[in-house]
């Protein structure tokens, strides 16, 4: 899931100028405009597309017809973007995002909480460099790829872990390491060797790729950093919308819940629904099933281990608004899940 850096910041501060202009959210939509980003963590949008899920609990509830949407775009600015002006209705967005969002939002016209959670999955830190066995080892000659150096979720997570060893106020001792780099290319670049990059902290699928690769061997996950599972991504929609709309998220969350449930039973199935939505040649279709099968990977609306992220953020001056609870983060519809 990616993050909100210095392009979807500065579209954010564009949707706050024009707050006047936007247009009020509509009351029980009978379209549904949902924006997501490429790759595995998008998976449950591609199964709830592919089988019309959201259509169909719509048909059942007293909602009737309703028509969804689904719009991808390479990274959030525009997702942001569009959310603040109206144009979108729904987006999926990493943590560092939601926190942030959550900041600059709050009290206002267009105040942005998220739904629930996505799923949840980790980051790889992996590495090109024999010498690098852990976070010790790396120095001034080696570069880190992250999406975006200092906000993205890799990065914050990287700064996570930094705390951890040299301490709480060297949280950003590797930042001058950091490179920003999308995933793509940053995976390429570390597997050919060639160029300045010599680790990534990597996302799904492309983890999966760099390990496969001799050269190339783990240092940490993210869920050692924090102690355990931890939410990737979340849905958000602005608190005017919500509260315009409640059956119409009802139902999403309910689709949401269905299309999980088919991912978690049908792994191989789930898979060819991403190859085709994809139209991904590149991958076996026995290996796009191991990556959605394994272990490590939870496609849940429960957020898990949000507060851990979040308060690493506002202790470091990420953002300034402090969530107390990860529930002030949250929309009412993701208040009775059992999350941290």
């Amino acid at each position: 899931m990616r993050h909100l850096g210095k392009a979807a910041f500065a579209a954010f501060c564009v949707g706050l100028a024009t707050f006047g202009a936007t247009a009020p959210a509509r009351a029980e939509v009978k379209e549904l405009r949902i924006g997501g980003q490429p790759g595995l963590p998008y998976l449950p949008f591609l199964v709830m597309e592919h089988f019309k899920l959201i259509e169909k609990h719509a048909a059942a509830s007293k909602l009737g017809e309703l028509k969804a949407s689904w719009i991808t775009r390479a990274g959030p600015a525009e997702l942001i973007d569009a959310m603040l002006g109206g144009r979108l209705d729904m987006i999926g967005a990493g943590v560092p995002s939601l926190a942030t969002l959550y900041d600059k939002t709050a009290g206002t016209s267009r105040e942005v909480k998220a739904l629930w959670a996505l799923q949840s999955m980790p980051f790889y830190l992996v590495t090109n460099n024999p010498q690098v066995k852990t976070l010790r080892d790396f120095t001034e000659k080696d570069k880190i790829a992250v999406p975006s150096v200092k906000v993205s979720s890799q990065a914050i997570a990287l700064q996570m872990a930094a705390a951890q060893v040299w301490g709480p106020e060297n949280y950003a001792k590797l930042d001058a390491l950091t490179i920003s780099r999308g995933h793509p290319d940053a995976a390429t670049a570390l597997m050919s060797g060639s160029g300045e990059i010599t680790a990534h902290f990597a996302s799904s699928p492309f983890y999966y790729f760099e390990l496969a690769d001799p050269k190339i061997h783990k240092v940490l996950t993210s869920y050692e950093i924090t102690g355990g599972e931890h939410t990737n991504g979340v849905l958000l929609a602005t608190s005017a919308f919500y509260k315009a709309n409640p059956e119409v998220c009802a139902v999403v969350r309910a689709a949401e819940e269905e299309a999980n449930a088919f991912i978690k039973a049908h792994p191989r199935e789930a898979a060819e629904i991403y190859m085709k939505a994809t139209n991904d040649k590149t991958q076996q279709l026995d290996d796009v099933a191991k990556m959605i099968a394994d272990p490590e990977v939870n496609y849940t609306t429960t957020p898990l281990n949000i507060m851990k992220i979040v308060s690493f953020m506002y202790r470091t001056g990420s953002y300034k608004n402090q969530a107390k609870q990860w529930q002030d983060l949250f929309h009412a519809s993701a208040q009775g899940l059992s999350g941290s």
